[in-house]
């Protein structure tokens, strides 16, 4: 417990990381705030469902297709510069919305465009700004750092869908103007970074793009802890998602206020709180393999009662212990991730991971409406819950995952890794 207050109080004598954090939360709530609004504006305007789902999918994909490339573009330029360009970006095109709000003018083509816009510069953004916290924090402070990482996500969600709520009933911009001073507050913290964000290339790395990516995946592959999260988290994160999709869907068929289903959200964002404040404490008491194991199965444990109990409260209930520990088990492979990878392929590494547990989101909520329409809503949730028990073996059974010391004896592990990137074999 002594090195984690002491791990905070270095951390918050860290001008960089301090500055960093705050712009990036303060931005955070702002498009929280944007992305609660925008299905309940198109629905508004359209009076469809499927155009506001859409919407959401809009920002979801130009921020997986951008994911690769924001890697590379990440372990090649100035990381600062790539982080303002995409924070000047969302203030301009949130502020867009504000103008045509103002005006009366906003239409769902604009809202579309601009979903999809954000999503790429938040792509741009994610890679660079990781491999900014591994810069301006020790290895020491890294479990720390990403932990708060990890808070900063879940005070925006939060905060966020309320907030944008309150805002939206005063003026239907009122969210996207918001959001476009979050955006420039953001650039402003950003401005005030000391550290030289630029990366360090190694000697006889390839420049070529497509083998820029191919050494990104190289590296991941060739590190089994990360070969076999890479398969789990994959899975883990569409089985869960359609799994809270059903139970979602289950409550909306039989009629639950909209105020009760809300709670989960709230409920989601207490837990995952409460989890980040303790995730130092987890990640430097566990061995990072023991941690990554837990975590795995508390993604099925909790989800078991919602087989027979699907209620509001039993959503709240499940969602609240889910997240109790997945910030800890972010915030520790995170960390690790950070620790032993070379500064010109973190963008990549980062991104690489991202992507693969992204880009299944899109599929979560067809799967899980294909097995509702198909087996009903208990037998559907007994199917996805069965279904992540299994994806849950597979951490559980890799002896890379469960041998992955504690954060106290990474450095040793430091060596090693460089040389399976010179080592790994060249795909043509």
């Amino acid at each position: 417990m002594v090195r984690n207050m002491t791990s905070y109080r270095e951390l918050a004598r860290n001008h960089d990381f301090t500055i960093l954090w705050a712009g990036e939360t303060i931005s955070d709530l702002g498009s929280t705030m944007s992305l609660f609004v925008f299905p309940l504006l198109a629905y508004h305007l359209t009076g469809s469902t499927l155009i506001a789902a859409a919407l959401e999918a809009a920002n979801l994909l130009g921020m997986a297709a951008m994911m690769l490339p924001a890697g590379i573009l990440a372990d090649r330029c100035d990381r600062r510069r790539l982080m303002l360009g995409a924070g000047a970006a969302g203030a301009l095109l949130y502020g867009s919305l504000t103008v045509a709000g103002i005006l009366g003018v906003l239409t769902i083509t604009h809202l579309a465009v601009v979903a999809l816009l954000t999503g790429v510069a938040q792509g741009i953004y994610q890679p660079a700004g990781l491999a900014a916290v591994r810069r301006v924090v020790p290895a020491e402070d890294l479990p720390t750092a990403f932990s708060q990482v990890q808070a900063r996500q879940h005070i925006a969600s939060l905060l966020g869908g309320p907030l944008g709520g309150v805002l939206y009933a005063v003026r239907s911009w009122a969210p996207f103007a918001v959001d476009t001073v979050s955006y420039a507050v953001s650039c402003v913290t950003l401005s005030r970074v000391r550290t030289d964000l630029r990366p360090h290339p190694r000697e006889g790395a390839p420049t070529r793009p497509v083998e820029q990516v191919k050494e990104g995946y190289r590296f991941i592959w060739h590190q089994p802890f990360f070969r076999t999260l890479l398969v789990w988290s994959g899975m883990s994160n569409l089985l869960v998602n359609a799994c809270f999709f059903v139970v979602t869907m289950r409550l909306i068929r039989e009629h639950y206020a909209p105020a009760q289903i809300g709670l989960v959200s709230t409920f989601a964002g207490v837990g995952g709180i409460l989890g980040a404040l303790a995730a130092p404490y987890v990640i430097n008491r566990l061995r990072t393999g023991t941690l990554t194991v837990a975590v795995a199965w508390m993604c099925v444990l909790p989800l078991v009662p919602l087989i027979w109990w699907a209620t509001p409260l039993g959503a709240c209930v499940a969602v609240f212990l889910l997240l109790l520990l997945n910030p800890a088990g972010n915030a520790g492979i995170g960390s690790y991730r950070a620790a032993i990878t070379p500064d010109d392929l973190q963008g990549r590494t980062g991104s690489a991971m991202s992507f693969v547990s992204m880009g299944v989101m899109p599929f979560a909520p067809l799967l899980g409406g294909w097995l509702l329409a198909d087996l009903g809503g208990s037998r559907a949730v007994a199917v996805l819950v069965a279904a992540t028990a299994l994806g849950a073996l597979v951490p559980t059974l890799s002896r890379h995952i469960r041998s992955v010391p504690r954060p106290a004896d990474w450095p040793r592990l430091e060596v090693a890794i460089p040389q399976a990137v010179e080592a790994a074999p060249t795909v043509a």
